[in-house]
């Protein structure tokens, strides 16, 4: 399940989205340069191989771990992976993509993810509207169906999207090969995993499916947060949420902390959890900030740029590697979830500061990586002292405890 939003305030365009996915399904910022293509050339994408374009741009892209880039797969796996959660290109244009549940899904079918929509808009498209327009084309064409989580290999879904540029914002929703938009006239405009254009939503919403994901729970926050943001700090601070005055996680036993945009896996019908989190100012020259890790309460984000590639070393699969960066915030993010309340206080403003200060005078990015690495390793040492001198017992429901040993097992990770 997702968040996106995006807020057009006086001075320009913001956006943000979480993305959340299964607790192990690491995600990693990927650089890819702008190409040229020979007539004729295919493109593989996650089900399906379709034409080339002539010329694809520049772009930067946050995925998950499994969706391998062209030409590249893993002997074990029995299908090719390629797409993006979140991405942007060398012209400003930033989408983020949600996860609607619809009557028109159907588990298996072959067709473009909304992961692939996604980046193949990114790639041949310079502007919000031609990019709708790219989606729409390549939806009616091709569909969209199959599997879209490495996990549960049933699971399937219809996407929406949010596309914006320097000058404005749309919303697209889909259902299957069907689609409506909405220009974002207001100050601001939020998307979650239910369809929200009014008669899109009458026509082909599955009710029950959006319900369990508190969709419309969610987006009621998301919304009023993209309304009141006038910076990136305001943006952080609505991904980071708990809900209204929460300074943690409220769980259920069904879908987990699901019921606010800083997703915490805990539930038996869902195991979802924010993996990586993205705000985009768009007010004059565009400037990205990132996370790279998951559990943005518990993450610090860096500024990426499309021009400015960074070697952030080996890339994350679904077990711990102590030489990813994905991997060494886990050891942070899930002890601190034990007790947010007494933890997370050891850094957080430290950590906030530091993003006051980057925000006026954003550093290069290798730097703000390497920076961000030396604090997490000194963060970690923190929260571990306090855990061993019993600072901070474990708050969690059991169910949530017993969940979360589960998936730590499945990841060999230390905790």
């Amino acid at each position: 399940m997702c968040d996106t939003l995006v807020s057009l305030t006086d001075d320009g365009v913001l956006f943000a989205k979480n993305s959340d996915r299964d607790p192990n399904e690491s995600q990693v910022l990927e650089w890819q340069p702008a190409a040229d293509h020979r007539a004729g050339s295919v493109v593989r994408c996650t089900w399906l191989t379709i034409d080339q374009a002539p010329h694809t741009n520049a772009v930067l892209l946050s995925r998950p771990w499994w969706m391998w880039g062209p030409g590249r797969r893993c002997s074990w796996m029995r299908w090719s992976m390629w797409g993006a959660e979140i991405g942007t290109n060398e012209h400003g244009l930033v989408i983020g993509n949600e996860a609607v549940f619809t009557r028109s899904a159907r588990e298996g079918d072959p067709g473009l993810l909304g992961m692939d929509l996604l980046r193949l808009a990114l790639e041949r498209c310079a502007d919000r509207h031609s990019a709708v327009q790219e989606i729409v084309r390549l939806l009616e064409l091709h569909g969209q169906g199959g599997p879209c989580s490495f996990e549960h290999g049933r699971f399937t879904y219809d996407n929406s999207f949010i596309v914006a540029d320097p000058d404005g914002a749309v919303v697209l929703e889909t259902a299957g090969r069907t689609h409506a938009t909405e220009e974002v006239n207001s100050r601001g405009r939020s998307i979650s995993n239910g369809l929200t254009i009014a008669a899109f939503a009458r026509a082909h919403s599955d009710p029950l499916r959006s319900r369990v994901a508190d969709a419309a729970v969610r987006r009621s926050q998301t919304q009023d947060m993209a309304v009141g943001a006038d910076g990136v700090l305001d943006l952080f601070a609505a991904l980071r949420s708990h809900g209204p005055g929460r300074a943690r996680p409220r769980y259920s036993p069904l879908n987990g902390a699901l019921s606010a945009p800083c997703a915490h896996a805990g539930g038996l019908l869902t195991s979802t959890q924010t993996t990586a989190s993205w705000v985009a100012d768009l007010r004059s020259q565009p400037q990205h900030w990132a996370t790279g890790t998951a559990a943005p309460c518990t993450s610090l984000f860096k500024p990426v740029r499309v021009s400015e590639p960074v070697d952030l070393g080996p890339a994350p699969a679904n077990v711990f590697d102590p030489h990813s960066l994905w991997w060494r915030h886990e050891v942070l993010h899930r002890a601190v979830m034990r007790n947010p309340g007494a933890l997370l206080t050891r850094y957080r403003g430290e950590r906030d500061d530091l993003e006051r200060h980057w925000s006026l005078e954003p550093p290069a990015s290798a730097e703000a990586f390497r920076s961000a690495d030396q604090l997490t390793a000194l963060w970690s040492e923190r929260v571990d002292e306090a855990i061993a001198a019993k600072a901070a017992p474990d708050v969690r429901p059991w169910i949530v405890r017993r969940l979360w040993r589960r998936w730590d097992e499945a990841a060999a990770i230390r905790g």
